[in-house]
């Protein structure tokens, strides 16, 4: 049961790491798809780990789902995609943050949900931003996989410099942060 809600998640993740593929969307792709990673790994790994109950098992449900993703990258990855996100296990630090909340409040739920969900909502998108900073050149990626032509209503519009703050990793973060919350709980609710 617990490989196939890691398969599922996984699969539903795995996209979600090219967001540099779509260079004119960076900006945004990165915020959307850094929520997306996170509520994924945080709805899982929650239920996974009040399910059993024992502290660690939001990390070995990270690295299955790493561990799955790594084996459906390199099959697109022999096509001639870029492997870029992937390489890296992002997911597991920020797993770790959920069972070590879990941990260390002696196994309280309420804990969990909003200590966790924090942890694990604001750490993928600075986990990402490290891993795009070190891994993946995007001028490199975007001249070495150029996309063909999109059609008029997904031609990207120029960003709007300052909003936000103009800061993807911030607005993923803090975006994270609250949502995680809320799929933490749904995680631990999925156990009653």
């Amino acid at each position: 049961f617990i490989v196939v809600v890691a398969v599922n998640s996984t699969l539903l993740t795995i996209n979600a790491g090219d967001y540099i593929f779509y260079t004119d969307w960076a900006w945004t792709s990165f915020v959307v798809f850094s929520i997306s990673q996170t509520l994924m790994l945080v709805v899982g790994a929650t239920y996974y780990l009040t399910f059993t109950g024992v502290p660690g098992t939001a990390t070995y449900y990270a690295l299955i789902m790493t561990v799955y993703t790594w084996i459906a990258k390199g099959a697109w990855f022999a096509l001639g995609y870029p492997y870029d996100f992937i390489v890296t296990p992002v997911w597991l630090p920020s797993a770790m943050l959920l069972d070590l909340a879990y941990w260390a409040t002696k196994k309280n739920k309420h804990s969990l949900i909003l200590f966790g969900g924090v942890l694990c909502g604001m750490s993928p998108p600075l986990f990402n931003m490290v891993n795009l900073i070190t891994v993946a050149d995007p001028l490199e990626t975007a001249f070495k996989y150029p996309r063909p032509t999109l059609p008029p209503y997904m031609t990207p519009i120029e960003p709007q410099v300052g909003k936000f703050y103009n800061s993807p990793v911030a607005l993923g973060a803090g975006a994270g942060a609250v949502l995680a919350c809320t799929f933490a709980a749904l995680g631990c609710k999925l156990n009653t």
